[in-house]
């Protein structure tokens, strides 16, 4: 049994040793190092790319999202309306079109008869428009955006606080006043909103039409309108163009060829042949086709004049509005 035993145990040494370690070439495959995880190894330049486009990715998809984001609407213009019996005849048609066009919200003071100084402050003189009326008052009040003054350049007289300065008789006198007036009005104006702590409002000037008396003087009551604009930074409604001859801005006419508006709306086509009336044949002045009252008041009839001229006003207001 014991030799049994011993010659088992030979056996076994001799198989070990026929099992010894495999030469190079028979080599299992090494498994892979273990990658370096110390986080002060600099990054590949692989790497680094792949951050980058991740980055760009992110981005893109931020900026994708803010894009679609509804943009944020402006508030609704406030707008503040002033003026002579043209701005009283006009007043209700052109605050229908501000609200219904621009949702703005609107306010009208015009005085019939006056002029730019009825509206001006602390002048010491007769008025035909009240304290509570005057222009950079009601900027205080309102701090409105926009103010829109439409005066036809009151030239007879009529208004105390021109002091009896009239365009027939004082011309350069006129005019020497009526643009020291412009000055003074937008002056206290742009004081009225800083005293309030309000946003300067940009002032409208509106372009008169023709004038079939005085032709010249409203051409440069315009001008002077138009240079007021330019040294303050404001704006002019050319209105008056509306209710010109295409070809002769000057020219005084009681009617002329119906707009595509009024084509669609026949009741503002009022004449035959596709012509509307601007004026009544008794007013030359005036584009209310109702007959005057003693007592001003906003033109209670459908009239074409007044409308083009709101419509005017409206689409520089909303010009303006937008930017």
């Amino acid at each position: 049994m014991r030799k049994q035993l011993v010659a088992g145990a030979l056996a076994g040494m001799l198989l070990l040793g026929a099992c010894g370690d495999p030469g190079e070439e028979d080599a299992a495959p090494k498994p892979p190092a273990a990658a370096r995880t110390d986080a002060s190894e600099p990054p590949s330049q692989t790497n680094r790319q792949q951050a980058e486009r991740d980055r760009r990715t992110e981005k893109d998809r931020r900026t994708e999202k803010d894009s679609r984001k509804p943009a944020r609407p402006k508030p609704a213009p406030r707008v503040l309306y002033l003026g002579d019996s043209l701005a009283m005849e006009n007043q209700d048609v052109l605050g229908t079109l501000l609200r219904d066009q621009l949702a703005a919200r609107y306010t009208s003071a015009p005085y019939s008869g006056t002029t730019l100084c009825d509206y001006l402050e602390g002048t010491g003189e007769d008025s035909l428009v009240p304290d509570k009326a005057k222009a950079a008052r009601l900027v205080r009040e309102l701090r409105p955006d926009f103010v829109v003054l439409q005066f036809w350049g009151n030239a007879w007289g009529y208004t105390p606080c021109m002091g009896g300065v009239t365009y027939d008789k004082q011309r350069d006198t006129y005019f020497a006043r009526y643009a020291a007036d412009a000055r003074r009005l937008t002056r206290q104006i742009e004081e009225a909103a800083r005293d309030a702590g309000a946003p300067r409002p940009k002032v409208v000037w509106v372009s008169q039409g023709p004038d079939v008396m005085t032709p010249d003087r409203v051409r440069r009551v315009n001008e002077l309108y138009r240079r007021q604009a330019t040294a303050s930074g404001d704006l002019v409604s050319d209105a008056g163009r509306v209710v010109s001859p295409a070809s002769a801005r000057y020219r005084w006419v009681r009617e002329l060829p119906c707009t595509a508006y009024e084509r669609s709306h026949p009741a503002y086509c009022t004449e035959p042949g596709g012509r509307t009336a601007l004026h009544r044949g008794d007013d030359h002045l005036h584009f209310c086709l109702a007959p005057t009252t003693p007592k001003s008041r906003p033109c209670p009839v459908r009239s074409p004049g007044i409308r083009r001229i709101g419509q005017a006003v409206t689409d520089t207001v909303a010009a303006a509005a937008r930017r």
